[in-house]
């Protein structure tokens, strides 16, 4: 059981640099809950909230919504991530917001006011 939702934690949410970030949106912890009902089966949350300092240091973009705790890249067990970005885009939340395919897993983003970030290969 998560602190955030029936299967998410705040941890999985951590900036990886350790600066304890954690800030992670409410509307996107209930769009990756309602994306892991739909596919029954594990999340694995591989970036979450990120510092500037982080963001920077792994390539992301300067306007991240990783920066404000909208984002999260994810990969979920024995699923492609086309096929979990597919399930994904009929989620109202990350429909309107943004959705990344890479060969790693899924970019998600809420972010509100669009337009809408479709990529396959970058970040």
């Amino acid at each position: 059981m998560g602190d955030l939702s029936k299967n998410f934690s705040r941890y999985e949410f951590f900036c990886h640099c350790g600066c304890g970030f954690d800030q992670v949106d409410s509307v996107l912890v209930r769009a990756l809950q309602t994306l892991r009902d739909r596919i029954a089966r594990p999340i694995h949350v591989l970036s979450g909230c990120r510092c500037r300092d982080h963001n920077q240091a792994v390539g992301g973009s300067p306007k991240s919504q990783h920066l404000i705790g909208r984002a999260a890249d994810i990969m979920a067990v024995r699923l492609k991530p086309r096929d979990l970005a597919a399930v994904a885009l009929g989620i109202e939340e990350f429909a309107r917001g943004g959705i990344g395919i890479y060969p790693w897993g899924v970019h998600l983003d809420v972010r509100p006011d669009g337009p809408s970030r479709r990529a396959h290969g970058e970040d």
